[in-house]
């Protein structure tokens, strides 16, 4: 396989090229935009945590005898409160340094 006619393209060039086709989103940085972000990832780590929770009470009462699935959904919402939690944890070190700023 030839792939030398490749040399010409740079991450640039491919960045444009998806933006073009609509194959990613524009990156949007605005202040709404990250805060819908965040919203959305609070939210998705609820829906998992309610998840985890009502697994454990299907095992608990006999419904469901797959500890293989409880054991997914707890590890699912462990990561995703753990990531939740260091995401909280940089904005919070973000807004102590801006509030550090002398203006």
């Amino acid at each position: 396989m030839d792939i030398s006619v490749l040399n010409g393209v740079t991450s640039d060039y491919l960045n444009n090229f998806a933006q073009n086709e609509s194959l990613v989103q524009k990156k949007d940085d605005s202040f709404s935009s990250v805060l819908s972000s965040a919203m959305d990832a609070i939210d998705e780590t609820n829906d998992l945590q309610n998840d985890a929770e009502s697994e454990t009470i299907r095992f608990a009462l006999g419904e469901s005898e797959n500890t293989h699935d409880l054991l997914i959904a707890q590890t699912k919402a462990l990561t995703a409160l753990q990531y939740t939690t260091a995401v909280r944890d940089k904005m919070i070190d973000a807004y102590k340094e801006i509030m550090q700023i002398s203006i």
